[in-house]
């Protein structure tokens, strides 16, 4: 969502960084391209004069001015505004479910925003991280097919639903919902309330005859970002009637300017708590400013790449690997199940994402240059052509077999030979780690949890990356196993790792 802006940003501090002093002209001229940028994006103009304001007041100092790194202290300024911005540095701010079992949260928005989507996915997100029990109830009794569409959504999530009885209103939903709750022992209770195309009084007083039913700790209302700023109006309106607690914004993974994301927080006031990140039941990622703020000014989220891998990892596969490495083994069917990883994690579009220096350009070279998702898929129906001996034993495959292979997976003959390639890349890896007694870490970075351990389902060549070392791969790009002549390190990069908006090696404590 955020490519155009965080490329127009970049070009802009491209041009002060390299200077060895700014003056106070150098600093205005960029802070006007830095208010272009911010209202290309549709963030709000009230919210643009304040920005740009307070990083003026900040960024036109002797301080900075007589700096040794100006341009750097610059952008570390828009940074530290940014998540101001945003919303703050402290805490991402969480959900409230302190009281007295069932606690009540209420869904709110408009038809179309995702409510029901983001229901279940809350509802499997609590059940994850919380541990409680939680029903779902869906109070939409207008649009055809919601109370079903729900209750699959809740079967997949793994959450209960409640049981549908036609010919009750949505008052009545409600109350059997929460009776239920407290019946059979439900720590959480989720009300997906009715939406409409647009802001009426009949569904307003609905749904506020609800809240005064379920007394909700949580008055969420679910936005879509692409709606831009009418998003912001939406928002403005619902919590005039039901006194939101906080805000979910949903289709952050699409191809809007990302405007309401970034004056949401300002203009209302309210904490955003959720980001909808995918149509998968996990794409629900809790907000985070600072997290952000680093992506949108091209310096990544490594942090949230490693608690994403680490959340998707199956531990039982996890430590088999590891016990088969501590041996110096790795076959083919090992590597098929760091492809489907990858693919879990969103695959390589979606880990480039969080990498410091990738900016939309460079994803389309790699594009360009053949490493994208369809790689993964296509990889992974090479090795599925091939028998269990061939997967476990390279070394058998001639000619003949791999013309079958090949044929069996739709591919030529020389993918079949970059994959063993890549394959062969990989174990020896994986040899000098069990000779290493290495159990899946990859030391050397900074900040992890785990004494510096990477999670299961990296790759030598993302470790690279991720330290700071120029991996193999195609020219002047970051690498993956299997490539060609080295790649240049994409900006943002030191000798000890990715770099923080500070200029320190994100993880490393500030010197006092």
């Amino acid at each position: 969502m955020f490519d155009a802006l965080s490329e127009r940003l970049t070009g802009v501090f491209d041009q002060i960084t390299g200077r060895g002093s700014l003056s106070e002209k150098d600093v205005d001229a960029a802070l006007r391209e830095i208010r272009v940028a911010l209202l290309e994006a549709d963030v709000a103009l009230p919210a643009v004069k304040d920005f740009v304001k307070r990083v003026r007041e900040k960024a036109v100092g002797e301080d900075v001015i007589r700096a040794v790194a100006p341009g750097q202290q610059v952008v570390k300024i828009v940074h530290d505004e940014l998540v101001h911005l945003l919303g703050g540095e402290g805490e991402p701010e969480g959900l409230h479910l302190e009281g007295e079992p069932p606690v009540a949260i209420l869904m709110a928005g408009l038809q179309g925003s995702g409510k029901t989507t983001t229901s279940a996915k809350l509802a499997k997100r609590i059940t994850e991280t919380q541990r409680k029990k939680v029903l779902v109830a869906s109070l939409d009794t207008r649009r055809p097919a919601a109370m079903e569409q729900l209750a699959q959504m809740a079967e997949r999530a793994g959450v209960a639903s409640l049981p549908i009885v036609k010919g009750q209103s949505a008052v009545e939903i409600a109350k059997r919902a929460m009776s239920a709750g407290r019946l059979q022992g439900y720590d959480v209770v989720i009300l997906d309330t009715a939406g409409r195309t647009s802001i009426d009084e009949e569904m307003m007083g609905e749904a506020a005859k609800i809240a005064e039913i379920a007394r909700p700790r949580e008055t969420l209302l679910v936005a879509d970002a692409l709606t831009g700023q009418d998003a912001v109006e939406t928002a403005r309106r619902f919590d005039e009637r039901l006194k939101l607690t906080g805000l979910v914004l949903t289709r952050m993974d699409g191809d809007g300017r990302g405007g309401a994301a970034l004056s949401m927080r300002w203009v209302t006031g309210l904490p955003i708590k959720f980001l909808g990140t995918s149509e998968k039941i996990d794409g629900l990622d809790a907000f985070d400013a600072k997290r952000l703020a680093g992506r949108i000014l091209g310096r990544g989220d490594i942090v949230s790449l490693v608690e994403k891998a680490s959340a998707d990892v199956d531990q039982d596969k996890a430590e088999k690997l590891a016990r088969k490495m501590a041996k110096g083994k790795f076959d083919l069917e090992d590597m098929r199940d760091q492809l489907k990883q990858l693919q879990k994690m969103g695959g390589l579009s979606g880990i480039m994402g969080f990498l410091p220096g990738m900016n939309k350009a460079m994803k389309g070279q790699m594009a360009s240059a053949g490493f994208d998702d369809t790689m993964l898929k296509r990889q992974e129906a090479i090795i599925l052509s091939m028998t269990p001996a061939e997967r476990a034993k390279p070394d058998l495959m001639k000619a003949s077999r791999k013309r079958r292979i090949a044929k069996g997976a739709g591919v030529e003959v020389p993918d079949v030979n970059k994959l063993l390639k890549m394959h062969r890349q990989m174990a020896d890896m994986m040899k000098k780690m069990g000779k290493k007694g290495a159990k899946g870490g990859m030391p050397g970075m900074p900040g992890m949890p785990g004494g510096g351990k990477m999670p299961p389902g990296f790759d030598d060549a993302t470790a690279d990356l991720l330290q700071g070392q120029a991996p193999k791969g195609a020219k002047g790009l970051p690498g993956l196993p299997g490539g060609g002549s080295s790649g240049s390190l994409p900006p943002g990069f030191g000798a000890g790792g990715p770099l923080g908006p500070d200029g320190l090696p994100l993880g490393m404590p500030k010197k006092k």
